[in-house]
């Protein structure tokens, strides 16, 4: 567009005039096609299409839309596998680049489409078939973090030093996998009445997860878990003898990994023992509704709640000389403490997202300032953005899902703002988000293909567009 026509535009522009469609379409940006085309898709859900066509339609930022319309869809464009097995759904979810179904990742990957399955059947039946799966691989080992499709496949971790199967993936102890398939059946069973996956293997995993957690409680020793790797990475193994290091019992729950899937340095892992308390919370309400041959199972739901929540109050609060009381990441029972804060949900910024804590808590907001500050060790600051990252990629890599969640738990307009520019702008023109970047330069990322992410992202931008719409201008 010459100077001449852009000034004659203006004028129209002056005077209250539409500009004809073929000069705004020239002027519009435009941006490449990157989502795959409809016939590669693995699943179609016509509640997300409509959800995309409303995002675009109405949010006048074209990059945002772009990004939306890439993101929100991810994990049904590439990484689902939806069949019925024994008359009943089952699907498999891969995290991206990986061909295996993590707890956690499965769960939060299709937790933002749950408020779309009462207008969709078929998307319904794609989460009901998560739920099925998560069902039974919890019951063939609790310890498990991550599964194959191939029930017999024998994977690249066969020789860590545990109790490895066929079919596992990999066997690192997590609180939060066992966590997370709660909380998707829990607010699936809110959103639709349906009773079909909680059956009696349904109820089985909830045993084992029930007794899983007692044992790693560690009361009665270190329990039957053990992990070692041999590694050169750290982070990647547990120490002494793989029961990692020694913890004093004060009623918490010992996790040998973060959620990043590296090994916690001291085992009680606070925010997944916040995200314990409300999963156990949600089976016990479960089991009580829907099997009354399991009130005994409920019951104990519910204590081991309450006995985590009142070991939570008792040692989870340290006070810092500067910050006031804050929670700490990780505490071994003997005095022992981290503050810090890792990208992966459970997090202790993430609490009010899980339903953990009230974003009001102070306690909750004085640790939030900290570790968004540098005070945080793996709080990273650049001229790209600023944001949360972990030992698990590296020093000065943020990882996008640590400003998502930053956004997600945020009551302030401006700081909402802030994460949604800082993720617009730094996606290195790929038009997803990735597992982490450089504080410097975006174009330095881990994991192009990493469907939580992205789809975590989708969640975002579609509850500010509700809530906040005036954000996305």
């Amino acid at each position: 567009m010459n100077r001449r026509t852009f000034v004659g535009n203006a004028s129209l522009l002056a005077a209250g005039l539409a500009l004809p469609s073929s000069i705004l379409a020239a002027a519009a940006p435009t941006f490449p096609v990157v989502r795959p085309a409809a016939g590669q898709r693995r699943f179609r859900s016509k509640a997300v299409e409509a959800a995309i066509a409303e995002f675009k339609k109405k949010v006048k930022d074209p990059e945002l839309g772009w990004l939306f319309e890439n993101c929100f869809p991810s994990t049904l464009d590439t990484t689902v596998t939806y069949a019925e097995r024994q008359g009943r759904p089952d699907t498999y979810v891969i995290t991206g680049d990986i061909d295996a179904m993590w707890l956690r990742d499965s769960s939060a990957q299709v937790w933002p489409y749950l408020q779309l399955i009462d207008r969709d059947v078929p998307l319904r039946n794609l989460v009901a078939g998560v739920i099925n799966r998560q069902t039974r691989y919890v019951n063939k080992d609790p310890y498990a973090n991550a599964f194959y499709g191939d029930d017999t496949k024998v994977g690249e971790w066969a020789t860590d030093h545990t109790a490895m199967q066929p079919g596992v993936h990999e066997r690192k102890w997590e609180i939060d996998s066992l966590c997370y398939p709660i909380r998707l059946a829990y607010h699936y069973w809110k959103k639709t009445g349906d009773k079909q996956p909680f059956d009696a293997q349904w109820q089985q995993a909830i045993r084992t997860t029930l007794q899983t957690f007692r044992a790693q409680q560690r009361k009665q020793g270190p329990g039957p878990y053990k992990f070692q790797r041999v590694t050169e990475k750290a982070t990647d193994t547990q120490p002494l003898g793989g029961y990692g290091y020694p913890v004093r019992p004060n009623g918490l729950i010992c996790s040998a990994f973060r959620p990043s899937d590296d090994a916690t340095l001291y085992p009680y892992l606070i925010p997944s023992n916040f995200m314990a308390v409300v999963s156990l919370r949600q089976a016990a309400e479960m089991l009580t509704a829907l099997a009354p041959a399991e009130a005994a199972t409920a019951a104990d739901c519910t204590a081991l709640a309450n006995e985590v929540e009142a070991a939570l109050r008792q040692h989870a609060v340290v006070d810092h000389p500067q910050h006031g009381k804050l929670y700490a990441y990780e505490i071994d029972g003997y005095g022992s403490q981290i503050l810090m804060d890792d990208a992966n949900v459970p997090s202790l910024v993430a609490l009010p997202y899980l339903g953990a804590v009230p974003a009001s808590d102070p306690v909750y907001q004085n640790t939030r300032k900290f570790l968004l500050s540098e005070a945080n060790p793996f709080f990273f600051k650049g001229t790209a953005a600023e944001g949360i990252g972990g030992p698990h990629v590296g020093m000065d890599m943020i990882w996008p899902i640590a400003i998502t969640t930053r956004g997600l738990t945020s009551t302030d307009d401006a700081e909402i703002r802030a994460c949604i520019q800082a993720l617009k702008t730094t996606h290195a023109g790929t038009g997803y988000m990735h597992e982490s970047f450089h504080k410097d330069d975006p174009k330095k990322f881990s994991r192009a293909w990493f469907a939580w992410a992205n789809t975590i992202f989708g969640e975002f931008l579609w509850k500010v567009y509700q809530e906040k719409p005036q954000l996305l201008a």
